[in-house]
């Protein structure tokens, strides 16, 4: 349930137009629904002011389903991440209403245009084209949470002039996601550019000593520019999560 709707309740029966009792039937769904796989939560929108997020692997289609069928309910936006395409078919097929862009991975459940919540721009800054699944899955998250977002892909460390030919558009932004695999150098590099936040992203890209994007993780866990902080290898969400609340601070 969200902070609007819950308002608007209480409007309601300040005014005359609800009964306490019809609303608080309303209400009943709060904070949680019992599924026979999951336990729901309808409160997170009104506790974080994001919309709740599922998290697929290891989810079978059916139960998706079921959660985003409660949520949507609850007249809760929903997100889905890590979808893959079959999957994401076959949950549209029982659940209308939804979109899936396949290069992000994302089964969104709302409005196609989120208005924007957050005050300043987040840049999604991108080594490699082998990286955009990752930079889309936080692209695709930051505006699904309400931001307005600037991309700027294929700018990593072996050509360097690339990333400055986009000097304003870094330090335009309110809070920077640097992604890369690799070394993971590119999140230094723009820490050292910009003095706003910077989420540094490592990817699983790179050959075998790269070791799945442990070795750019490591690399971004001991940067040398302060103002670079790090999420788990492959984690766009995370990323565009933690940057949705800085943008709104």
């Amino acid at each position: 349930m969200k902070r609007e709707r819950v308002r608007d309740l209480l409007e309601a029966v300040r005014s005359g137009a609800l009964t306490t009792a019809d609303a608080l039937e309303k209400l009943s769904n709060l904070p949680f629904m019992d599924l026979p796989d999951a336990r729901v939560d309808t409160h997170r929108a009104l506790r974080h002011g994001i919309p709740e997020v599922v998290f697929a692997p290891g989810k079978t289609p059916e139960q998706i389903v079921d959660i985003v069928s409660a949520l949507r309910a609850a007249e809760q936006d929903v997100l889905v991440t890590r979808v893959e395409a079959e999957v994401g078919e076959r949950v549209l097929g029982k659940v209308g209403g939804g979109s899936y862009d396949a290069v992000s991975r994302l089964l969104w459940y709302g409005p196609a245009e989120v208005p924007a919540e957050g005050k300043g721009t987040i840049a999604v800054v991108s080594a490699g084209t082998s990286d955009l699944p990752v930079a889309a899955e936080a692209i695709g998250v930051a505006r699904r949470f309400g931001n307005k977002v600037e991309s700027i892909a294929d700018v990593g460390v072996a050509g360097i002039h690339r990333l400055l030919a986009s000097s304003e558009t870094l330090r335009s932004a309110r809070v920077l996601i640097a992604v890369a695999g690799m070394e993971g150098a590119l999140p230094s590099v723009v820490g050292g550019l910009v003095d706003k936040p910077v989420i540094a992203v490592p990817t699983s890209v790179g050959y075998g000593a790269a070791f799945g994007g442990v070795a750019a993780l490591l690399g971004m866990l001991t940067s040398c520019a302060s103002n670079v902080t790090v999420v788990n290898i492959d984690n766009g969400f995370g990323a565009a999560y933690v940057a949705t609340l800085i943008n709104r601070l």
